[in-house]
């Protein structure tokens, strides 16, 4: 993946194909910026699957961890690993 190209959105908005090419062909990904704070990426969608894999993974890997951890320490007052990502899932919790 190539050095992010960072824009505004208006300059996004007047090339998007081009955009979309560049994340796609180049694999180069492009930050929008709105009244100069960076807001969204735009990324090629196979590279936007692969990364949520691997957040998927690194979250699977790291409960796993907790459960294994929890089990060690005993079962009192514990939860199950689904009961454990749905907290973790829930804002403010």
């Amino acid at each position: 993946m190539g050095e992010p190209v960072i824009e505004s959105m208006a300059e996004v908005r007047s090339h998007l194909a081009d955009v979309l090419d560049r994340a796609r062909r180049d694999e180069i990904p492009t930050i929008i910026t709105r009244r100069g704070k960076q807001e969204a990426v735009v990324i090629d969608i196979r590279e936007y699957r692969r990364l949520s894999r691997l957040a998927e993974q690194a979250e699977e890997s790291w409960l796993n961890q907790l459960a294994d951890e929890a089990e060690s320490e005993g079962s009192e007052g514990s939860v199950s690993l689904e009961e454990m990502a749905a907290l973790l899932r829930t804002p403010d919790a």
